[in-house]
């Protein structure tokens, strides 16, 4: 029996080197591909030469998050992609946007990055919403610093769900603002305000920087190859090749799937098997309890609205004589306020920190996580190779949550505000 196994010995070993010779171009030229793709990415971002908005708030902002989400929905732009050669020889991508709070030293900043192509439709979607505020390109405040560890301290992470994408968050609609005539103003609950707070809290020499990098959701994803290579088996079966061949490479909303597949877990929780008079089993449907129909409502909710990719980022960077340690505390607990206990909330994910001192006994891997979040912060990168990260999916309305300019119920000094409204002159001034 053993000198058979080792008759077969020498066939094994030319087997696998001859797979490995017909393999290794494939995934030599995948990789090259996958290079060049990024690299032609690289050049046609470069042509877009981003540009910074700040905004300006009047003194009275009396519009309700809904305003955010009408000047959202403008936002969710999914062209510019269309072909394989647009997206592979040409690297062209559909464009994104990234929202931005800072504070500079406790002043409250809002800024939005966006391509300069994109510069004058931003402008005038704002100034539609809220005609009280001023918005002028300034230059990147991120570029203000040069990180060097030896100057400056530096903690942040990235902001991911805790449950599946399909379950909304707590949305200002939540909160009993989701129409301007409900409260007034002093009786408002606005989501925003402990952000607000916090930032303006922040000493001197001390920065936070919270950026939500937006991008229009595309049904893109492919479903995972095992999933795929048995679905096309089957189909191969009943339907014939071409069916075969569509399954095979067939796409899906994983967001709004999602959704369906919790509706349906939901519903079959509440199936009972009974038997009749006969002793057959019948199951039995009951009406599914309070909560349970409030978490169906809500993903039926979520799914109806317009989508976004988005990726959110936070980050804490001071001076080293005055870093405090107790703003990182603050800078993940601002986001608590979007939870809740049946549905979604958020939770930190890549912060630059080890839970156990032997991850990184030499301290070089904290740096290069530090270096690493800092340039991805600035340069916007999230949703490409080479920075590619797992981004989650909110809709119009829990993005209009989590980045809106608050009313008057915050009344914190830390935002330098338009001290006048600006009108046209009267038409009848002597000349």
């Amino acid at each position: 029996m053993n000198e058979s196994l080792v008759d077969y010995v020498p066939s094994i070993i030319r087997y696998a080197i001859t797979i490995a010779t017909v393999s290794l171009p494939f995934l030599l030229w995948g990789k090259f591909f996958e290079t060049f793709v990024a690299y032609k990415r690289r050049v046609f971002w470069n042509k877009q030469n981003p540009v910074v908005l700040e905004i300006l708030l009047p003194k009275e902002v009396t519009k309700t998050p809904s305003a955010m989400e009408a000047f959202l929905l403008n936002l969710n732009q999914t062209g510019g992609e269309g072909t394989w050669y647009d997206r592979n020889f040409l690297g062209k991508t559909r464009p994104y946007f990234s929202l931005e709070l800072a504070s500079i030293e406790g002043k409250v900043r809002f800024f939005i990055w966006t391509w300069t192509g994109w510069k004058k439709f931003t402008e005038t979607q704002l100034y539609a919403q809220y005609p009280g505020i001023e918005v002028t390109e300034v230059k990147d405040y991120t570029k203000k610093i040069n990180y060097n560890p030896s100057e400056y301290g530096l903690w942040g992470c990235e902001i991911e769900l805790s449950k599946a994408d399909a379950f909304p968050i707590k949305t200002y609609r939540d909160f009993g603002i989701g129409e301007e005539k409900l409260l007034e103003e002093e009786f408002k609950v606005d989501p925003i305000t402990p952000t607000i707070e916090f930032l303006g809290s922040v000493g001197q020499r001390q920065q936070v920087w919270i950026q939500f990098i937006v991008r229009g959701h595309k049904d893109e994803d492919l479903i995972p190859f095992s999933l795929r290579w048995g679905k096309f088996k089957k189909t191969l079966l009943e339907k014939g090749y071409n069916d075969a061949w569509k399954e095979l490479w067939k796409k899906k909303d994983n967001w709004k799937d999602s959704a369906a597949e919790e509706i349906k877990k939901i519903k079959e929780e509440t199936v009972q098997v009974i038997k009749d008079k006969d002793g057959k089993e019948q199951k039995v449907f009951p009406n599914v309890s309070k909560g349970q129909s409030e978490v169906i409502n809500a993903l039926e909710r979520s799914v109806s609205k317009p989508a976004y990719d988005v990726g959110i980022r936070a980050m804490y960077i001071s001076e080293n004589e005055f870093f405090d340690a107790s703003n990182i505390g603050g800078l993940t607990s601002i986001f608590k306020q979007y939870g809740s206990h049946n549905l979604n909330g958020f939770k930190p994910k890549n912060a630059t920190s080890f839970d156990y001192p032997w991850q990184d006994i030499f301290g070089k891997k904290l740096l290069k996580k530090k270096q690493e979040l800092f340039e991805v912060y600035r340069a916007r990168d999230y949703f490409y190779e080479p920075n590619k990260e797992k981004h989650m999916v909110l809709n119009s309305e829990e993005l209009a949550t989590v980045y809106h300019f608050p009313g008057q119920v915050v009344q914190t000094p830390s935002f330098d505000r338009v001290l006048s409204k600006k009108a046209e002159p009267p038409g009848n001034l002597p000349v």
